[in-house]
C-alpha cells in the first residue's frame, strides 16, 4: 500500500503564547506558523517573497495564475494568499487557482480551532471550512467562482504526490513551505524539488523561511537563481528565487520534462480572450461541461438535435451511489474522486437533495462491510443481516453510505441553461470542418457557426462527427415509476440491490434499472417493468409485494454509451485542431461529469487538472489508438 494512501489527521498539540493558541505538529515536533505573528511572516515570506502584489494585480483578462504550496498545514498561506487577491484583483476574469499538498490533514475540528486565531481572515476561512474535504487521499477541487479563485487539495505524501501532478499548465509561484528541512526532511528531498521545477517555467518564482543547503542545492541544479533577503522576525534570512531564462546560460543541467507531459505556453506570453466555446449535445455531459466554462467567463452555445436531455440523461431523478474502492486506491480511483467531487458541486443547485443509500450486500458481503473500517466513520456504517437498520426489512447485511444524494435532471438544465453565458440552439450538426483559427460547424451544407473549441457530447452518435472514433458500445436501460402513497419510503434514503430503489416524489416510487448490453432500441417494454419488479422482490419480498400491479407502472427507455474499458472519453481524438469528445459516461452519467468537466476546461483553456497523470492517462480518448492488435475494433469508421 502506498503511504499517500493511507492518510493519518495530524496529531496536534496546542501552546498558549502571548494569548493565542499556537498548533504544534506532534508528527514533526514543530510549529504551524510563527510565534511571533504567523500571518506576518507569510505576507513577508511568500507573499511579498513572490512579489505577489504586484503580479496578481496586472493579470490580463482571462488569463490563469497557478500558485503551488508543498504544505498545507493549517490553510493559513492559502488565506492570506486568497486575501490579497480580493484585495488587488483586477476587475476581469482572470482566475487564481492555488494547488497544495498535505500528508497529515487536520481534522475539521482542528483546522477551526487553529483559524479562529485570525479574526481578519474569518470571512475566508468559513468558505475555506464548508468545502474542507475528508481526509481521503487524492486531489479535492475546491471551488469559489464568485472569487475567481479555486485550490486543489492534494492529501497524500508528497515523495508521491508530486510526481503524479500531469503539467498542463505551469506553476507561477511557489510557496516553499512544510515543517523545518531538519524536522521533515522528506518534503525537501531531491525527488520532491525535481519535480516541483518539473512543474515550473521560466519566470516561475519561489520563497521558503528556510535557506537550508538541501533546498539551495536543489534548486540551483536546475538553473533557479537564488537570493537571501532579509527574513521575518528574528530570522536572519529567507529564500526567494526565480528560473530565468536558461537560453542566455550554459552548463545548466535542466530537468527534462516526462514525455507523456504536455509543455505549457507560459501564460505571461499567451493572447488571452474570451473564448467561444460550441457544445454539441445536452445530456448531462454537454451540461456540466457548459457550467464549467461558463463560470469560468466563456461563451458557450450548446447545439442539441432534439431536446436537452433527450437521451439517457433525462430520467426522472438520478442517484448519486458510487461502489467505493479499497481505501489504498481512493488517489486514482475515478468513481471514488467523482463521488467526492459531485457532493461538493451538486448542492449550489436546487435540484440536488443529500439522502443515503443502503448498499444491500448480495455477493462477497465480507468484501463490502468491510469498507466501513476504511473510510472515515462519517461515510459508512456496515450492518449485519439481523440489525433492523433497512426499511423496508431485508434478510441481507447492508453498507450505508451516509454522504450521497439525488439530482434532478431536469431541475438541473433549468437552473443550468439561465446561466448568462450559456445560450441552448436547437440544430443537428452534420461536420466539423477546422479552418485556420477556429472550427467550422455545418448543418447539411450550411455553415452554421465558428468556434475556437468544439466539445462533441453526443454519447454514442459523437462517432458521426469523427473520421475515426473509439467504439462505445450501447446498454440499454429502462427505469419504472409507481404510485406508493400509501407505503412511502424516507425521501432521504435509497436502496441499492443491483437495482435501485427510492422515493421519486412523496407519492411515487422509482425502481432501476434494466441492464441490456449491445441493445440500442429504446421502447418502454413490460418485460423491463417486470424486471425491475423481480429486482426488488429479491431482497425485499414483503415490501414488493404491497406494490401496484406491473400493469399500471410508467417508464423511461433509453441507450447508455459505454467504452470497451469502462472508462469515460475526455479530451482529443487527434491533436492537430481544437475539437474535444466527452461521451462514453455509461451508467454513471451524473456521478462522473462534474470532475471530468474540471478536466475537460483545464485541457482546453491550459489549467492544472485536479486528478493524476495516469488517470488522466486513463481518460484520453487516444488511448485506444496504441491497441491495434486487440480482438475486438477499438475504432469504428465514420457512420
Amino acid at each position: 500500500m502506498s503511504e499517500s494512501s493511507k492518510l493519518q489527521t495530524a496529531a496536534l498539540d496546542w501552546e498558549l503564547i502571548d494569548g493565542i493558541e499556537v498548533p504544534i505538529s506532534k508528527q514533526f515536533g514543530d510549529v504551524y506558523f510563527s510565534k511571533d505573528n504567523g500571518l506576518l511572516e507569510t505576507r513577508h515570506v511568500f507573499l511579498n517573497g513572490n512579489d505577489l502584489s504586484e503580479r496578481l494585480s496586472q493579470l490580463n483578462d482571462y488569463q490563469y495564475f497557478c500558485v503551488g504550496e508543498t504544505g498545507f498545514g493549517t490553510g493559513l498561506n492559502i488565506l492570506a494568499l486568497w486575501q490579497l487577491w480580493r484585495q488587488i484583483r483586477p476587475e476581469n476574469h482572470s482566475h487564481l487557482h492555488a494547488i497544495s499538498v498535505e500528508k497529515f490533514p487536520l481534522s475539521k475540528a482542528d483546522l477551526i480551532r487553529a483559524l479562529n486565531v485570525w479574526t481578519e481572515l474569518q470571512p475566508l476561512a468559513e468558505k475555506l471550512i464548508e468545502q474542507y474535504p475528508l481526509p481521503i487521499a487524492g486531489c479535492h477541487r475546491l471551488c469559489f467562482p464568485e472569487e475567481r479563485f479555486s485550490i486543489d487539495l492534494w492529501l497524500g505524501d508528497a515523495q508521491d504526490i508530486f510526481p503524479s501532478i500531469a503539467k498542463t499548465q505551469a506553476v507561477n509561484a511557489w510557496f516553499l513551505d512544510g515543517f523545518a528541512p531538519s524536522c521533515n526532511p522528506d518534503m525537501w528531498q531531491e525527488n520532491v524539488l525535481n519535480h516541483i521545477v518539473r512543474l515550473s517555467d521560466v519566470g516561475t518564482t519561489f520563497a521558503s523561511f528556510s535557506v537550508a543547503g538541501v533546498l539551495k542545492r536543489g534548486l540551483k541544479q536546475h538553473g533557479i537563481h537564488i537570493s537571501r533577503p532579509r527574513g521575518f522576525g528574528h530570522k536572519r534570512e529567507m529564500l526567494k528565487a526565480i528560473w530565468l531564462d536558461v537560453a542566455s546560460q550554459t552548463d545548466i543541467p535542466v530537468l527534462n520534462a516526462e514525455e507523456n507531459v504536455a509543455t505549457p505556453q507560459s501564460a505571461s506570453k499567451a493572447t488571452i480572450t474570451q473564448r467561444k466555446i460550441a457544445i454539441i449535445g445536452a445530456g448531462i455531459a454537454g451540461l456540466s461541461s457548459a457550467w464549467a466554462f461558463a463560470q469560468r467567463g466563456h461563451k458557450v452555445t450548446i447545439y442539441e438535435q432534439n431536446e436537452p436531455l433527450s437521451g439517457a440523461s433525462g430520467n426522472p431523478l438520478a442517484l448519486l451511489n458510487p461502489k467505493l474502492c479499497p481505501i489504498e486506491q481512493a488517489h486514482e480511483h475515478l468513481m471514488t474522486l467523482s463521488w467526492q467531487h459531485a457532493l461538493n458541486f451538486y448542492p449550489r443547485f436546487k435540484a440536488f437533495r443529500p439522502i443515503q443509500v443502503q448498499q444491500i450486500a448480495l455477493k462477497n458481503p465480507e468484501e463490502l462491510l468491510g469498507l466501513a473500517e476504511q473510510y472515515p466513520e462519517t461515510v459508512l456504517s456496515a450492518h449485519a443481516s439481523h440489525e433492523v437498520i433497512v426499511i423496508p426489512q431485508t434478510a441481507f447485511s447492508s453498507l450505508t453510505l451516509q454522504q450521497a444524494g439525488a439530482v434532478s435532471p431536469h431541475q438541473l438544465r433549468d437552473e443550468i441553461l439561465q446561466h448568462p453565458n450559456i445560450e441552448l440552439k436547437i440544430a443537428k450538426i452534420s461536420a466539423l470542418k477546422p479552418a485556420t483559427a477556429q472550427t467550422e460547424l455545418w448543418q447539411d451544407q450550411n455553415l452554421i457557426t465558428t468556434a475556437d473549441h468544439v466539445i462533441v457530447c453526443c454519447a454514442k452518435q459523437s462517432a458521426e462527427l469523427f473520421e475515426k472514433y473509439p467504439v462505445l458500445k450501447p446498454i440499454r436501460g429502462q427505469v419504472s415509476w409507481l404510485e406508493n402513497s400509501n407505503q412511502p419510503l424516507p425521501l432521504d434514503q435509497a436502496y441499492s440491490y443491483g437495482g435501485y430503489c427510492m422515493q421519486l416524489n412523496a407519492s411515487q416510487l422509482l425502481l432501476g434499472a434494466s441492464f441490456y448490453p449491445n441493445r440500442d432500441d429504446s421502447n418502454v417494454l413490460p418485460d423491463d417493468h417486470v424486471h425491475n419488479y423481480e429486482l426488488i422482490h429479491s431482497v425485499f419480498p414483503e415490501y414488493a409485494q404491497q406494490l401496484a400491479s406491473v400493469d399500471t407502472w410508467q417508464g423511461r427507455a433509453s441507450v447508455r454509451a459505454q467504452s470497451l474499458d469502462y472508462f469515460p472519453l475526455v479530451g482529443k481524438i487527434q491533436n492537430n485542431n481544437e475539437i474535444y469528445t466527452f461521451a462514453g459516461l455509461g451508467s454513471k452519467g451524473f456521478l462522473f461529469a462534474p470532475l471530468c468537466s474540471e478536466v475537460l476546461a483545464a485541457l482546453v483553456l491550459g489549467e492544472l487538472c485536479p486528478i493524476p497523470q495516469h488517470l488522466l492517462d486513463k481518460l484520453n480518448p487516444q488511448r485506444f489508438q496504441k491497441k491495434v492488435k486487440a480482438k475486438k475494433p477499438y475504432y469504428s469508421a465514420k457512420v
